[in-house]
């Protein structure tokens, strides 16, 4: 995991989650949003997605807002 900033100077996460949630990318939209937010929220409890473009999610500190 990398520690980097977006564009507006806030520091993001970069993580990765494995190919039973990014299967479900291209086969059920809803699906793949609720389940990457789950896996995230287990592990990373004060940080929310931000984006995902495959291989990586971008995560950023709640707290940090």
């Amino acid at each position: 995991m990398i520690d980097i900033n977006d564009l507006s100077g806030k520091p993001l996460l970069k993580s990765m989650m494995g190919d039973r949630i990014w299967k479900l990318f291209d086969t059920d939209k809803a699906a793949f949003q609720r389940e990457t937010i789950a896996y995230f929220e287990r592990g990373y409890p004060d940080w929310e997605v931000k984006r995902a473009k495959y291989p990586h999610v971008f995560l950023q500190n709640r707290k940090g807002r």
